[in-house]
């Protein structure tokens, strides 16, 4: 689903609410998100699921595929996502 996609469902949810004010909203709140995971808060949403960040190990003898030369790949932060336990049973009914 689309930013677009999301504001139009948004929309048709809200009617009174003008388009300016749905976006101006949505954009607050992925900033918010954005703003937390850079700061490496854990961002936990109720019934939905934890956004958090994950320190990957540096790696000092992986292998290129292509060349099969060795290759250092330095440490770094990755976002993760787990889902709650309510939204894992509503994937896995259907």
């Amino acid at each position: 689903m689309s930013r677009l996609q999301i504001l139009r469902e948004l929309k048709t949810k809200h009617p009174l609410f003008s388009n300016n004010q749905i976006e101006t909203l949505l954009n607050h709140f992925l900033e918010i998100l954005e703003n937390n995971i850079i700061k490496k808060n854990k961002i936990e949403i109720r019934s939905f699921g934890t956004f958090f960040t994950k320190e990957i190990k540096e790696k000092k003898s992986a292998i290129n595929p292509k060349t099969g030369e060795l290759i250092y790949v330095p440490k770094k932060n990755k976002v993760r996502f787990k889902p709650s336990k309510k939204l894992n049973i509503l994937i896995n009914e259907k």
